[in-house]
């Protein structure tokens, strides 16, 4: 074996470089030059966008999953379309269509950008520095599909048929970081503990009834799942007690009452509000039911069995 060749085998592992796109969007999610511009935005959100029906509509509450996620679909639907049509020979027709496909792009690209505002502003910032670039790519693709617009109605077919392929590709890389947001960072999924397929069916020992102050949350566990348990005079109400939203802890919580005289439990992290009898969301950023349970007491013991 020659020298050179020996030395190569004697080197260790070269420094990583950032050029695979999954470690250049890792980086993001530690890019903490991005936290001024997030603070800044967060605080326009959270005097423009109060606790209410309007935010739980924009969050999706009403829909029981993010409004926001579905709505992208629209735009890039669209404007995909569009690209496919600027690819094929230039005719009335089709110019035509690709300038209405442009147009109903833009015109619900308002709808999803708040959607998306809306959902940002509850998360952890990790995620929130993700999300920062993705709006900004997509807040990109959209002025330049409306420049493409302007320009094509001119009749300047061929800048318009540019700034639209711009446009694509803007848009393209907010998808793709939209994605990680969506599969890697979980953003949007249930973090509930799915009691389902962990929880076998029947009736099973929680802990001694003595155990629960009455009024005040505590955490129990059942094997390895952590159960928010609230014990009311006689009632006793268990749910998971991880956040669907984001896995905040709800034995922390604040237990209040809402507008029905239900007996309600506060995330301490983001502000999601459950009924403490069935799981049911009241307030926001969680869309999805707090998995619970139901209780009794057998002979100075709290047994629990999942809710159907």
């Amino acid at each position: 074996m020659n020298r050179r060749a020996s030395n190569i085998f004697r080197r260790g592992p070269r420094p990583s470089v950032r050029s695979h796109p999954v470690e250049m969007v890792e980086g993001l999610e530690h890019a903490s030059a991005l936290d001024r511009v997030i603070r800044g935005v967060s605080a326009v959100v959270r005097r423009t966008l109060r606790p209410g029906p309007a935010k739980d509509l924009l969050h999706g509450v009403p829909f029981g999953h993010p409004a926001h996620p579905p709505l992208t679909d629209l735009p890039m639907g669209c404007w995909m379309s569009a690209a496919v049509l600027d690819l094929m020979p230039p005719t009335a027709g089709t110019q035509r269509a690709s300038r209405a496909l442009v147009a109903a792009g833009l015109s619900t690209a308002v709808p999803t950008a708040l959607t998306g505002l809306a959902d940002w502003s509850a998360l952890h910032r990790e995620q929130q520095r993700v999300g920062v670039v993705h709006a900004a790519s997509t807040a990109t693709a959209t002025a330049l599909y409306a420049a493409s617009l302007v320009a094509r109605r001119r009749g300047r077919e061929g800048a318009g048929r540019t700034l639209g392929f711009a446009g694509l590709t803007a848009l393209l890389a907010g998808g793709y970081l939209g994605g990680h947001l969506a599969f890697r960072q979980a953003a949007g999924a249930s973090h509930a503990d799915q009691l389902a397929h962990l929880v076998p069916l029947g009736w099973h020992d929680l802990c001694p009834v003595t155990e629960l102050p009455d009024g005040w949350p505590v955490l129990r566990r059942l094997g390895y799942i952590s159960l928010f348990v609230l014990r009311e005079g006689d009632d006793i109400h268990v749910l998971a007690d991880r956040c669907s939203h984001l896995a905040g802890p709800l034995h922390q919580g604040r237990v209040i009452t809402d507008d029905k005289a239900e007996t309600c439990v506060v995330c301490p992290w983001h502000g999601s509000t459950f009924r403490v009898r069935d799981g049911s969301v009241v307030r926001g950023p969680a869309t999805g039911r707090q998995p619970a349970f139901e209780s009794r007491v057998t002979e100075g013991t709290v047994q629990v069995r999942p809710i159907p």
